[in-house]
């Protein structure tokens, strides 16, 4: 049976998980395409450019990032290995868009002659893609590559999972704080 301590099943919520992803993807690449004309890496338009910062930023850190932590609970019946790998390799996938989103970030600030790093948004995503590299590499050598004897990895694996989800919630607080900012 799939649940958790609670003896609760887990696929309720991660159904809710994946619909919810699925609603936040469409709702900001339509924000992106339809209200703020479309995204690109190279447009005399630099608000195209910045456009691709949120859609990046989103699918890697809240998606990926959601969907590595679920990988466990969404698929119980798959071999501890493959789950293993599965979630490192997300993880990895979400740290490279989330660097190319920044990127994209710094990108149109440079071209349009807009300092960078001048928002407590910039500051905390700055912050939270360090972190979250950082746990991905501690994962990488504990839990994978090379790996730490099982009595390390058996005392790390709480922990790792306690500062992942807060990395995770700070990257979510993150979004959310640069939403109210605009505003």
């Amino acid at each position: 049976m799939a649940g958790s301590g609670l003896g609760v099943k887990a696929a309720p919520f991660t159904y809710a998980a994946h619909a919810l992803a699925g609603a936040a993807a469409v709702m900001v690449l339509v924000w992106c395409v339809h209200f703020r004309g479309g995204l690109a890496l190279e447009a005399d338009n630099k608000n195209l450019i910045f456009n691709v910062h949120p859609v990046l930023m989103l699918i890697g850190y809240i998606i990926l990032g959601s969907e590595a932590i679920m990988v466990y609970k969404i698929f119980p019946s798959l071999n501890h290995d493959t789950a293993k790998l599965t979630h490192l390799i997300l993880h990895a996938v979400a740290t490279v868009l989330g660097a190319f989103g920044i990127y994209c970030a710094f990108k149109f600030h440079n071209d349009s002659g807009i300092a960078n790093l001048y928002s407590l948004h910039s500051w905390l995503g700055i912050g939270t893609i360090t972190l979250y590299a950082i746990q991905w590499v501690f994962g990488l050598v504990t839990f994978f590559f090379p790996g730490a004897a099982p009595s390390v990895r058996r005392a790390a694996l709480p922990w790792h999972a306690l500062f992942g989800l807060f990395v995770y919630v700070l990257a979510a607080g993150n979004s959310g704080a640069r939403v109210l900012e605009r505003s």
